[in-house]
């Protein structure tokens, strides 16, 4: 069975199973950037994936890994350039938080509906703690992957701590689903499966926190109102 072929029987897969031509859109694309550029088109495809969040890096990476071992590149090779990309995609989200500061964060964040300047300073300080443990881990989890960029600029974190922290967690982020793929081989799409399941416990608990959070900010007004 040949790349494309492959390719195309997951896309029929995912379509029987859900409404998936939006994972369908994504395979071809990503797969028409590393037959035409290479192992710099599997890079490509994971820094605009850091940069736009809803491009699935669990789709691109093992669909690298599976490229890899069809011979159009090496696995070394993926996993460089898949690295590679995710530290320029995060770079460049460090920039724009650089870009943002402190004090414009701050008064765009006072103008929020029910966040105090204190919730904040709360979460400053809990980045001040453990801001290189989270640029470290957040590149391992979904949604944060990207995002933990922003506040590591903000907060100026050192751009040589930045890019060492942030190399060191795409790395086995990256190698772990490329590696995938490589094996797996035409079946690389089984590790979108479970990581789309991971990926939902992630958001169900970010969802059940920020449920928490307004509830209890409501229930503060509340009281403050009723002294």
């Amino acid at each position: 069975m040949s790349f494309t072929q492959a390719v195309g029987t997951f896309q029929v897969a995912t379509t029987t199973t859900s409404d998936g031509s939006s994972l369908g859109g994504v395979a071809d694309w990503a797969v028409g950037l590393m037959e035409t550029i290479g192992a710099p088109g599997a890079g490509l495809a994971i820094a605009l994936e850091n940069l736009f969040p809803p491009l699935p890096s669990e789709v691109i990476l093992p669909l690298a890994g599976f490229t890899a071992s069809r011979g159009n590149f090496s696995l070394v090779e993926a996993i460089i350039w898949t690295t590679l990309g995710s530290v320029v995609g995060a770079l460049a989200l460090y920039a724009i938080g650089a870009w943002l500061g402190r004090d414009r964060m701050r008064r765009l964040v006072s103008k929020v509906p029910l966040v105090d300047l204190e919730d904040v300073d709360r979460v400053e300080a809990w980045f001040d703690r453990h801001g290189y443990r989270a640029v470290f881990f957040g590149r391992m989890l979904p949604i944060f992957r990207s995002l933990i960029s922003i506040p590591a600029g903000i907060e100026r974190m050192p751009v040589a701590k930045f890019l060492l922290l942030t190399t060191a967690g795409s790395l086995i982020w990256n190698s772990i689903f490329v590696l995938a793929g490589f094996y797996l081989g035409e079946n690389w799409g089984v590790v979108e499966e479970y990581a789309g399941i991971f990926q939902w416990i992630v958001i169900i608990a970010v969802v059940l926190f920020l449920g928490y959070f307004v509830v209890s900010k409501i229930r503060a007004h509340r009281r403050k109102r009723a002294q």
